[in-house]
This record gives C-alpha cells, sequence and structure tokens, in this order.
C-alpha cells in the first residue's frame, strides 16, 4: 500500500478498476460533479485514437483496408466490426495497435495535467489498469466491487447479456482477490449509489474540507 499520496498542491492522480457490472461510470459521473476532477475514460480514448490524424488510424486502415471507412474518411464502428467479425487473429492485430497507442495517449494527458495543475485529481479508469501497469503511474489504485449477482443482474438490466457471455467476461476478469491486492482503497458498490458515494466522500472529504489526507 502507498502511504499519504493524495494531498494538496499537486494533481492527483487516481486509477479506478474493476470488474464489468461494478457501476464504476455511475461513481464516476459523482465524482465529477462533487470534486475539481478529470475522469478519463480508456473506452472513449480508444474511440477517439482511431479519428483521422490521431495514433491509430493509419496503422488500422492500413490493417484493415479503405473499405472500413465512412464517407467522411473516418473509421466507421460498424464497418470496422463487420471486418474482425470472427477473426481472432484479426482482433489481436487490432488489440496490439490500439492498447500500446490508448496507454501512450492516456500517460501524455497524465503528464500534461500533472504539469498545468487544473484539476485537484484526474481519474483514469479501464478494466486493464493493473495487467497494463498504471501501479507505476498513478498515486493510488481504486477499486470498484460489487457482489458477483448483483454485477450478472446489472449486466442482464441495462445490456440484455445472457449467461454465457456474462459467465465468459467474468473468467475474463481478474479475481476479486487479485484487485484487492493490487488496489489501495476498495470501494462496495454492492448496495445504494448513496452508500457508494458516502464512501468517496469519506475517503476525498478529509481532504476537501481540512486540506490533509490520512494515510491511504
Amino acid at each position: 500500500m502507498k502511504e499519504n499520496c493524495l494531498r494538496h498542491g499537486k494533481c492527483n492522480i487516481i486509477g479506478i478498476t474493476g470488474g464489468v457490472g461494478a457501476g464504476k461510470s455511475t461513481l464516476l459521473e459523482y465524482i465529477k460533479g462533487s470534486y475539481n476532477a478529470l475522469v478519463i475514460y480508456s473506452d472513449n480514448v480508444a474511440n477517439d485514437i482511431k479519428k483521422k490524424g490521431l495514433p491509430a488510424y493509419d496503422s488500422i486502415v492500413a490493417l484493415l483496408g479503405k473499405e472500413i471507412l465512412g464517407c467522411d474518411y473516418e473509421i466507421d464502428k460498424k464497418k470496422m466490426a463487420q471486418a474482425i467479425f470472427g477473426n481472432e487473429e484479426l482482433l489481436d492485430e487490432v488489440n496490439k495497435i490500439l492498447h500500446p497507442a490508448v496507454n501512450d495517449y492516456i500517460i501524455n494527458i497524465i503528464e500534461s495535467e500533472r504539469a498545468r495543475f487544473k484539476y485537484d485529481f484526474v481519474f483514469v479508469e479501464a478494466a486493464l489498469l493493473i495487467e497494463n501497469g498504471y501501479r507505476d503511474i498513478v498515486d493510488e489504485m481504486w477499486y470498484v466491487y460489487a457482489d458477483e449477482e448483483i454485477r450478472r443482474d446489472r449486466l442482464k438490466r441495462s445490456r440484455g447479456y445472457s449467461d454465457d457471455r456474462i459467465r465468459e467476461i467474468f473468467l475474463s476478469q481478474l479475481s476479486d482477490d487479485e484487485f484487492r491486492k493490487s488496489c489501495d482503497f476498495v470501494i462496495d458498490n454492492s448496495g445504494e449509489e448513496g452508500a457508494a458515494f458516502e464512501q468517496i466522500d469519506n475517503k476525498l472529504g478529509e481532504w476537501k474540507n481540512n486540506g490533509e489526507f490520512g494515510t491511504a
């Protein structure tokens, strides 16, 4: 565990991770509305870097062909999905382009925000933060936990996922123990949203009101 990493006088970088269906996005929207915080979503970055003139555009077009482009010469999501559908090798090649490009792009944002210190906090959200080595980049790593059955129910209701699809996703992600071992702070989001918000306020509210953090 890291000690006293979040403090005044700097832009604090926090990685926030957890299994699918844990409710990370809801908690981050609360944080963004309650604190002077920038939130970086890795999925949004992955979409942005595929745009013309940005890091992954040329490599993906070279790999998949100009047939994936729309009338505006931007990569068309549906055409790209059709091009890689059912082709695991091609999907792997796309990921080899996207994952490093996403990491580089996020690290550049972090370095820029640290230098200009506009925000008290920059939160970086991604399912693979731990696997991609962000422990060495962020000041703290937070884990959003929710009971597996609750996550399963959320995914069925909000995304219409089948039991087989959910089981496959769960097996591909880190276990609860692995998340906990790698993170400095755990938010239990198994119940009402207000209870999770209170945990965040207890963690960050001390800093907000008194100007100091305790031990992480």
